[in-house]
């Protein structure tokens, strides 16, 4: 399919790129990507969406400080500062008098996050949905060494001249190394793709500096911190092997959230939104149509 052109939303004094699938004058959804990703994480999904649901404004933009989106200047990238960005975002693509309950948020891993953070600074969703949702504390368990030799991992390159911390934070063996951890299908085809999208594109941010703030950011909040923002309705969508968040952790989320649901999908880990696209988009083509005003029009019409 040809690549989209982005649009250009200011927010916190940049311009942020979106691309936006489907209907561009239809009702607005915000896809929010995870951590060294950028929008193409999420075409998938926003692409199969645009065709289950022709009806709705699919935006996705690239977070400040990746993909093509300006580091926010003079600013710490810590969560607070991406909530405030997705605030301001919100409202520039989904305004009260386009969608007076807020347009709809989903976000995948870093970005179930900052969705977290937006909400609980005032971001409207009508609807809201979280795709491997942090819900187990990083520096916690048994991944906190890990998390502290990656902490260390970009302290080091953040130190480094630009070049050079660009060189070894793109380093193809240790990005490969990373895909291939978190790729749990058996399809060769699909595990060879979900490792070339990592390889061209797990390295566009725009600096060391930001994208260490960012990392400290990814690893010091969950979930589960936020779970009182959580006033509408909520998808909870999980991959059954994840080795960032266990399953026992996501169902601790849902009592959490008052009216969520979790939808677990077996065999599959953190990258839902590579491995399990058709199931995925599914659930949410289902559950973004559940409102009473689609259901009140589906009984007048049976």
């Amino acid at each position: 399919m040809p690549d989209l052109s982005p649009q250009l939303v200011p927010t916190l004094g940049v311009d942020t790129r979106d691309w936006v699938y489907g209907d561009p004058a239809g009702k607005p959804i915000v896809l929010v990507h995870g951590y060294r990703g950028d929008h193409h994480g999420l075409e998938g999904i926003a692409r199969a969406l645009a065709i289950a649901r022709p009806e709705l404004a699919i935006h996705v933009p690239d977070l400040p400080g990746f993909g093509q989106t300006p580091a926010i200047p003079g600013r710490t990238h810590e969560l607070s500062t991406f909530g405030e960005w997705l605030v301001e975002f919100t409202e520039a693509v989904a305004p009260a008098s386009i969608a007076p309950a807020g347009g709809m948020i989903l976000g995948h891993s870093f970005g179930s996050l900052v969705v977290s953070s937006g909400l609980a600074q005032g971001a409207r969703s009508a609807r809201t949905i979280l795709i491997n949702p942090i819900s187990a504390p990083a520096l916690e368990g048994p991944q906190a060494l890990l998390t502290q030799l990656a902490i260390f991992y970009y302290r080091v390159a953040a130190a480094l001249p630009e070049r050079a911390a660009k060189a070894l934070l793109g380093n193809k063996l240790i990005v490969r190394g990373m895909s291939e951890v978190m790729a749990k299908t058996r399809d060769r085809e699909l595990r060879a793709w979900i490792h070339d999208q990592h390889h061209q594109y797990f390295s566009e941010f725009a600096d060391s500096r930001s994208l260490l703030e960012s990392f400290k950011a990814s690893v010091s909040h969950t979930v589960t911190e936020f779970a009182a923002a959580y006033d509408m309705p909520t998808l909870l969508i999980a991959g059954e092997r994840d080795d960032i968040t266990p399953t026992a952790k996501q169902l601790d989320l849902q009592r959490l959230i008052a009216d969520a649901e979790l939808m677990i999908l077996p065999g599959t880990g953190h990258l839902v939104h590579y491995e399990a696209v058709e199931d995925t988009v599914a659930r949410i083509a289902q559950f973004v149509g559940d409102s009473p005003a689609n259901a009140a029009a589906q009984e007048r019409s049976a």
